[in-house]
């Protein structure tokens, strides 16, 4: 595998969902500061699934944060289809995350004692709006959670919770919806299905994804990779393979994985192309 599969980024110019210009985050002062971010400029298209990818420490979880409204840049803009949300203040803030977007956890964040149907429901009926029930009922059928809308989440496996979580965000309709490594706490198997229905949610539903995660195995689900490196936008990778994201974070980092590491996100023997046993985007 050579370092040919990552290309410059793209600049997009219709069609998008979310984008930035010069966003720079700096955290501390004089010796002790740290830039994690340094003037990335980058968007995201609409009904796409990307993934955010980089050695750790390169600012793809402080990129996924800006994005999202959920810390404030140090310079920069960012935007939220046309809303420019470095502008807002933190109420305004707040009515934008809960109405236009949408969020899937490493955690699922399920309370324990309400049902499934009860958790999905919830946000939008404490935001005062109105149960979509066609629409609950098409998430619930994607995401293969019918049978279990009356479950509490001790009566769910890891995989259904994390379907349920999904259903949750994705119900208001957001604008977007960002992922911040979904199948963190999940086996092989059910981050597989996990990643399945996210794909399956942008293709069949029309969502938009953006997904931090640090395996290339999941990043492989996704139609577009986003490389960083040393809070810079470093290339990027479209129709990615598990096998082209390990060479796209090789020429980034420059450390090569470790043997068991490749061995543990590649697939052999396998057709699906990646180790989930998911079809490559």
């Amino acid at each position: 595998m050579t370092t040919s599969v990552v290309s410059p980024v793209t600049p997009l110019t219709e069609n998008i969902a979310v984008r930035a210009r010069g966003l720079t985050k700096v955290y501390g002062t004089g010796d002790a500061q740290v830039t994690a971010l340094d003037h990335v400029d980058v968007e995201f298209g609409k009904g796409q699934f990307t993934a955010i990818m980089g050695p750790s420490g390169s600012g793809k979880s402080t990129l996924m944060h800006l994005l999202a409204g959920l810390d404030s840049a140090t310079s920069g803009q960012a935007w939220i289809g046309n809303t420019e949300i470095t502008t807002l203040n933190d109420k305004a803030l707040t009515n934008l995350r809960r109405d236009r977007i949408g969020f899937v956890f490493q955690q699922f964040n399920l309370l324990p004692m309400l049902t499934a149907e009860q958790n999905i429901v919830l946000p939008v009926e404490l935001g005062g709006g109105k149960v979509d029930k066609a629409w609950f009922n098409q998430l619930a059928e994607v995401l293969d959670i019918k049978q279990r809308l009356g479950h509490r989440p001790s009566e769910m496996s890891g995989g259904q919770q994390q379907r349920v979580a999904i259903a949750r965000a994705l119900l208001s309709k957001p604008d977007v919806v960002f992922a911040d490594e979904p199948t963190g706490n999940l086996d092989a198997r059910s981050g597989a299905q996990v990643l399945d229905f996210l794909r399956r949610s942008v293709k069949e539903l029309g969502s938009t994804i953006i997904m931090v995660t640090h395996d290339p195995a999941a990043a492989s689900f996704a139609n577009r990779v986003i490389l960083l490196a040393d809070g810079h936008i470093a290339g990027e990778i479209a129709n990615p393979t598990a096998e082209a994201v390990l060479a796209g974070l090789d020429a980034v980092s420059g450390i090569r994985p470790t043997e068991n590491a490749a061995s543990s996100v590649v697939s052999t023997g396998s057709t699906t192309g990646n180790a989930f046993g998911g079809r490559n985007a």
